[in-house]
């Protein structure tokens, strides 16, 4: 009685389920149907096909094939995609590797400095000594050797000088520290790209291409034939960053929004933080860059004149008519040169020359990312308003508190008393 009640209970399940399955078989694909299956099943049924995907609802579970029409279609993106990730991965290896090249150069720049110096005023010091024993020592052999040694040593010190004044190793190594620490946030900006923006696009590896060149540009390694301009004509801010696209203002968009952080506001604020910058911060530092030259051409000019005069007075000493004006020459002018020297290369007049221009880049390059900002038509494809303002206000040295308060002047009068009075940065 017991077997003819299961075999009633198995055909009734037998016909129930097949009322409820309907399945449609295609050569191509299988589109998803929803069975009356037990729950328990399910897992037993994934394990032995992998080529569906089961998902249990209440009392049926829907079949869905694992790869549709659509995940095929967007096979190639992904390539795509993967292609560009590995570019802007190669391009951060270059960049590493820049890194450590500057690092490296800057080091050997800096030792140039410091050895040449030290040697060009110990041969100064023997040169003034030689010239001081050659007036004592009265006539003979003794005082003409003297007298030779004396003039080659400043001779030598004169060429050695005149080279340091060409190429300003203290500046060299500036240099190479400011490209050092721009290919490193050039570095950190490419890791945040990669970690936070999907998918990662083309215009992504060309505007990253287009860095690394202009900072290749701006801080050439080798010394011949690319060097920069030690003693310009006209001082301008150093440029490490590759020209932008211009791009359109619309002037008919509406004067009141509030999308993707900005608002009329904010604007405003930003324009009067720019104005600031411009009539003070980059006006300054532009004026410090020209009194820093200028001294430098001074020294550069005075050194080698005065240890070459040095070298003319050694080789006098003794000649009849000069008396002793000739160990004055030799040795007066010889410790001047030594403290000329030592001002111009120990006080590193170049690197400071080379700090305050690559502060007026700084302001230069903050005013040309606020004014191009600003003139994007679309409010959408900006930068998130309020990240710009942090931004900003941190590479002023500022909390927010304090870049409203710098904006917050709105007459023209304000805005001019403001500029005289305060610059927009408080870091430098």
């Amino acid at each position: 009685m017991a077997s003819i009640q299961a075999s009633f209970c198995s055909a009734s399940f037998s016909s129930a389920s097949s009322r409820k399955i309907k399945a449609t078989l295609h050569s191509q694909n299988i589109e998803s149907s929803r069975l009356s299956v037990p729950r328990h099943l399910v897992n037993e049924l994934n394990q032995r096909n992998g080529s569906l995907n089961l998902t249990a609802t209440s009392s049926e579970i829907e079949v869905k094939p694992l790869f549709d029409n659509r995940k095929r279609s967007n096979l190639g993106d992904s390539v795509s995609d993967s292609n560009f990730v590995q570019e802007l991965y190669a391009i951060m290896e270059i960049v590493a590797d820049r890194i450590e090249m500057h690092n490296n150069i800057k080091a050997q720049r800096d030792n140039w400095n410091v050895l040449l110096l030290n040697s060009v005023n110990g041969m100064t010091a023997t040169a003034a000594i030689m010239a001081g024993l050659a007036a004592v020592s009265g006539s003979g052999p003794s005082i003409l050797s003297l007298k030779i040694s004396s003039s080659l040593l400043y001779m030598a010190v004169t060429g050695i000088v005149l080279v340091m004044n060409k190429i300003q190793p203290s500046q060299l190594a500036e240099e190479q520290r400011n490209a050092s620490r721009l290919f490193k946030k050039l570095h950190e900006e490419i890791k945040t790209t990669l970690a936070l923006k999907n998918p990662v696009t083309s215009y992504d590896v060309k505007v990253t291409m287009e860095k690394v060149l202009a900072l290749d540009k701006a801080y050439p390694l080798p010394l011949l034939g690319t060097m920069i301009e030690k003693f310009p004509q006209i001082v301008e801010p150093a440029v490490w960053w590759p020209e932008e696209e211009p791009k359109c203002h619309d002037q008919n968009m509406s004067d009141k929004f509030e999308r993707n952080g900005w608002n009329e506001n904010l604007e405003e604020e930003l324009k009067e933080v720019l104005c600031v910058m411009k009539g003070r911060d980059s006006a300054e530092y532009a004026r410090l860059s020209n009194m820093v030259l200028k001294v430098n051409k001074v020294l550069a000019f005075c050194g080698p004149l005065l240890t070459g005069s040095a070298a003319i007075g050694s080789g006098l000493i003794g000649l009849p008519g000069f008396g002793s004006w000739g160990a004055v020459f030799g040795v007066v002018l010889g410790a001047l040169g030594t403290v000329v020297n030592s001002l111009e290369h120990g006080g590193q007049v170049g690197m400071v020359f080379e700090m305050y221009r690559s502060s007026a880049g700084f302001f230069k390059l903050m005013e040309e990312t606020i004014e191009s900002t600003l003139k994007e038509r679309e409010v959408g494809d900006r930068e998130n308003g309020e990240l710009f303002e942090v931004k900003v206000a941190l590479q002023l040295g500022r909390s927010l508190s304090e870049l409203r308060d710098l904006a917050s002047a709105s007459s023209l009068s304000s805005r001019i008393q403001q500029a005289k009075e305060e610059f927009a940065s408080k870091l430098f």
